[in-house]
């Protein structure tokens, strides 16, 4: 099964997993990087997955569907263009012989979920997280809460750590540069921010990251980590909880320049 990163809009990543014959897509905000890579692999469209209803991860829906040749999946608690099969947190879907699990993620949203494949033949396993991970960051809290996306962010965290992290968005550098203020002596992170300027500055993309990467330079998912808590404090958190604290970095970020 190969996996790959379609570039849409400004910053966005639609995902394909393909076999050569057949493709799954994930978040298809705009159809023509889809189209395209269907068309240039010899491909048929056998399914969608949809992390949550923002028009940048479902606006292509529409003019796929003509190609699609089976389910579009997506999440139960949200307003998903349909038809839809609607999933909660535990469910599981099969496309094409994958087994996708299906994680409740709110935060970011309301309902939004995440898609954890494993696959058969001994590769890193893949998580399709949209907009509640990123690497070095999370999503902003548009509908959910604090608590809501520290939970989120946990039941990420404890998958396992060569799972590949397929994020929605190209936002690492600026993640990182937020990273390096509240963890400045974070060695770990240093490291990673250097691979990954040297990547974007030969035109490649950081992604996927990896669930072990995330555990050492992301701060969101570090929120117990004295330096991390230290930095929140200093910005307002209300106490050293993880909550307060992830509260209070996400806060900062979302004014953050």
């Amino acid at each position: 099964m190969n996996l790959l990163a379609l570039p849409a809009f400004s910053d966005n990543y639609i995902w394909m997993l393909h076999d050569g014959r057949q493709a799954i897509v994930v978040d298809p905000g705009e159809p023509a990087p889809v189209e395209r890579a269907l068309d240039a692999h010899g491909l048929a469209l056998a399914g969608i997955l949809v992390t949550h209803h923002h028009a940048d991860h479902v606006g292509g829906l529409a003019a796929l569907r003509p190609r699609l040749q089976g389910p579009v999946y997506g999440p139960a608690r949200e307003d998903i263009p349909q038809p839809c099969t609607p999933l909660n947190g535990g469910d599981h879907v099969e496309l094409m012989g994958c087994r996708f699990e299906v994680i409740d993620v709110p935060g970011h949203t309301a309902g939004h979920i995440a898609y954890f494949h494993t696959p058969a033949n001994g590769d890193a396993p893949i998580l399709f997280c949209g907009d509640t991970l990123f690497s070095g960051g999370c999503g902003r809290l548009f509908e959910g809460t604090p608590a809501q996306m520290h939970t989120s962010l946990s039941a990420l965290a404890a998958l396992p750590g060569n799972t590949r992290v397929c994020c929605a968005h190209e936002y690492t550098l600026s993640n990182l540069k937020f990273a390096n203020t509240v963890e400045p002596l974070n060695e770990d992170l240093q490291a990673y921010t250097s691979k990954c300027e040297a990547l974007r500055a030969q035109g490649l993309y950081t992604l996927p990251s990896s669930i072990a990467v995330e555990r050492s330079v992301n701060p969101f998912m570090r929120c117990a980590q004295p330096d991390v808590v230290k930095a929140a404090l200093a910005h307002g958190a209300a106490s050293d909880s993880e909550v307060e604290v992830l509260a209070a970095l996400r806060e900062w970020k979302n004014n953050f320049r």
